[in-house]
């Protein structure tokens, strides 16, 4: 199978006992592929959501020890969640080109934007 890229992918769900579900593949963008990135699209808006509810809620300050504990349940799978697909969505980015040793030694030792070794 020359070509064949394997890819393997954190799937914005959990499985059995909260372990990490993942999809290998060829990243073609198949349809439990597609699954996955609609299910992100629908957590990332319902923590954004949900964000704007305690904005709303904090800001009144007048809320009951049931509404804070409530939200912070809520706020905390939201962030669950949201954490999941950015770990997936990281995973998934080709390396920076600083990184890449080969990259930083042909960089031009004058260029502003390059970090500045100093000695203690």
């Amino acid at each position: 199978m020359s070509g064949h890229i394997n890819v393997v992918r954190l799937l914005p769900w959990a499985g059995p006992e909260g372990k990490p579900c993942y999809l290998a593949g060829d990243g073609s963008g198949n349809y439990l592929s597609r699954l996955a990135d609609n299910m992100e699209a629908v957590q990332l808006g319902l923590a954004a959501g949900l964000l704007k509810e305690a904005r709303r809620i904090l800001d009144g300050r007048s809320w009951t020890p049931g509404e804070l504990h409530l939200l912070a349940v809520q706020l905390a799978e939201a962030l669950t969640d949201v954490h999941r697909v950015a770990e997936s969505r990281g995973a998934r980015l080709p390396d920076p080109a600083w990184n890449d040793p080969d990259v930083i030694e042909d960089e031009d030792e004058d260029d502003p934007s390059r970090p500045v070794e100093t000695s203690a």
